[in-house]
């Protein structure tokens, strides 16, 4: 089975991922919708061009999609690409966005393949166990929720950190695998990867979220 998985980077993209390789399938691309119109309906949006530094890593092939993030037209833009790869199915990390995921399997019937998302309601603390269990490096790129303060951010997350955002995310109410934007990741390491990612950059906090601004990743083998 050759498939491409749609990357963002983070977390669910990278456990989709390892999902299919679990499967025994070829990874054939990674690919990413780089959104150039500021929002997208779909797909997200900052940190995306690291993907490339992933598939480096990796040994696949990488493919940049750009798109203005205008509704029912980035679809098109992502079709269009997969259109020209000679793949049997297309493997992503929706989690809760039923917009995502049947906009997706569409995409798929027309190009007459196969769409799998395998953490589809998966539950939240079981998927986050998961990742620190099988040896992910879930780096905290961005904040925007209450109760997430400067600290977390270019935090990697361990069996320590998730027992913490776990206690948090009761207290202020958030889910804990930042569905609903509470938080953004990139992975850094983990069991799909030949190596790891380093980053040097730099936090920016405005006392109720913040980022960290990559400035250098460094791919060590």
């Amino acid at each position: 089975m050759r498939v491409a998985v749609l990357s963002s980077g983070g977390k669910d993209s990278a456990a989709a991922w390892w999902w299919a390789m679990c499967k025994g399938w070829e990874v054939t691309h990674l690919v990413t919708v780089r959104v150039t119109g500021g929002d997208s309906w779909m797909f997200q949006v900052p940190g995306t061009h690291l993907v490339e530094y992933q598939a480096k890593l990796a040994g696949i092939e990488w493919i940049q999609v750009e798109s203005r993030g205008e509704q029912e037209v980035e679809i098109d833009d992502l079709e269009q690409a997969l259109s020209e790869l000679k793949i049997d199915g297309v493997v992503s990390g929706a989690l809760r966005s039923d917009y995502q995921k049947s906009r997706i399997e569409r995409m798929a019937e027309r190009l007459n393949i196969k769409s799998w998302t395998p953490l589809w309601h998966q539950k939240s603390q079981l998927h986050m166990k998961g990742l620190i269990e099988n040896g992910f490096q879930v780096f905290i790129t961005g904040v925007s929720s209450e109760g997430l303060g400067r600290e977390w951010i270019g935090r990697t997350l361990d069996a320590s950190s998730l027992l913490k955002l776990e206690e948090l995310s009761q207290k202020y109410r958030f889910n804990i695998d930042g569905e609903g934007g509470e938080y953004e990741t990139l992975v850094t390491g983990g069991p799909h990867f030949a190596g790891h990612l380093e980053l040097d950059g730099t936090v920016h906090w405005d006392g109720r979220r913040g980022t960290f601004e990559i400035e250098q990743v460094h791919c060590i083998a």
